[in-house]
């Protein structure tokens, strides 16, 4: 009889202290990360081989990383704009998703060994198709690789942006806080972001003590270190003042989900990332490609959405911003029941 009321005393404890319905319900809605802005469906990951030629058919004009398609993701609504920064052979930071040239442009070599001023010279959508090469939609279109500098100085001052280090070197996270010094932008101001390999963004923290930045290893590491000791109402030492990556279909296991972890986490001075289910690369992260995953996240989930398709999933949660023509809206209806089916 002992034994069994205090199973039940704890029982209720637990329930108790983990209660979402108990805590404060949180302010504000979901905030989406556009992946690379706004452009491209990639078949199978981003992160496998080259992506030029593993493209579905374009449902816009834009292409990842670009000017255009930056400046597009922001004005549809995207709460952070994520892009891919690294070094070029002269220090300058450009805006590329693969370091091989060969892979996306009509260049040859590595970029850290190209300088900015041969880069620009490249066609920055030489290599995309969707058909093997039968057709080449990007090539000869007039697009050209960024400089962070440039991008950071083109975009509205209320933008932000997520700036991706593609590299170990610490030195590459000085080049992007001397492109952002440089037209007078101050993340900690803005509220840009920040996310790659450990040395990169702890050198950014150094620069930027109060900067969202964090790697996804890390943010990972936050969630699954909850799950295991998140029923005490302790935050786990991985998560304070970091990140909590969450995949889209895990979230039932976490402790007080949503409104308590939320409010544990606020506390912590920590944020929540919601991510697609499935496999990601290792330091990557994976994004939500279909509107309706938007419903399987609470409605009072005030934290942070990664998108791979912003194109499709930014009007579903802010509509009045939609300002998609009838042939885009068509191209993509068509590869959202494409990717549907497929799955």
């Amino acid at each position: 009889m002992w034994g069994g009321f205090a199973v039940a005393l704890a029982f209720l404890i637990l329930t108790v202290t983990n209660a979402s319905w108990l805590a404060p319900n949180p302010p504000g809605a979901p905030k989406q990360i556009a992946h690379r802005g706004v452009g491209l469906e990639v078949r199978g990951s981003w992160e496998e081989d080259c992506i030029a030629t593993r493209i579905a058919e374009p449902t816009s004009r834009h292409l990842p990383n670009t000017r255009a398609s930056i400046l597009r993701a922001d004005r549809m609504g995207g709460w952070l704009i994520e892009v891919d920064a690294q070094l070029a052979k002269d220090g300058e930071v450009v805006l590329l998703s693969d370091t091989d040239l060969a892979c996306l442009t009509d260049g040859t070599g590595a970029v850290a060994d190209t300088s900015v001023e041969e880069l620009k010279t490249l066609d920055a959508g030489y290599r995309y198709t969707a058909d093997n090469g039968t057709t080449v939609p990007f090539r000869g279109k007039g697009l050209t690789i960024p400089t962070l500098g440039e991008i950071a100085r083109a975009i509205p001052v209320q933008a932000r942006l997520m700036v991706h280090m593609r590299g170990d070197d610490p030195a590459l996270a000085d080049a992007v806080a001397s492109a952002l010094k440089s037209v007078g932008r101050d993340p900690q101001e803005t509220g840009d972001g920040f996310y790659g390999s450990a040395a990169a963004t702890a050198r950014i923290r150094e620069l930027y003590p109060e900067v969202w930045a964090f790697t996804a290893d890390n943010a990972r590491q936050c969630a699954a270190d909850y799950k295991t000791t998140g029923w005490t109402g302790l935050i786990p030492a991985s998560c304070e003042g970091g990140t909590m990556l969450i995949a889209l279909d895990e979230q039932a296991l976490l402790w007080g989900w949503p409104n308590r972890l939320i409010a544990r986490m606020t506390d912590a001075g920590a944020k929540i990332l919601i991510e697609a289910p499935g496999y990601a690369a290792p330091g990557e992260i994976a994004g939500i490609t279909l509107p309706e995953q938007l419903t399987q996240i609470p409605s009072s989930f005030n934290g942070y959405v990664w998108t791979d398709d912003a194109f499709s999933t930014l009007p579903a949660l802010i509509p009045r911003f939609d300002n998609r023509n009838q042939q885009e809206i068509d191209a993509s209806q068509a590869a959202l029941e494409r990717r549907r089916n497929a799955q």
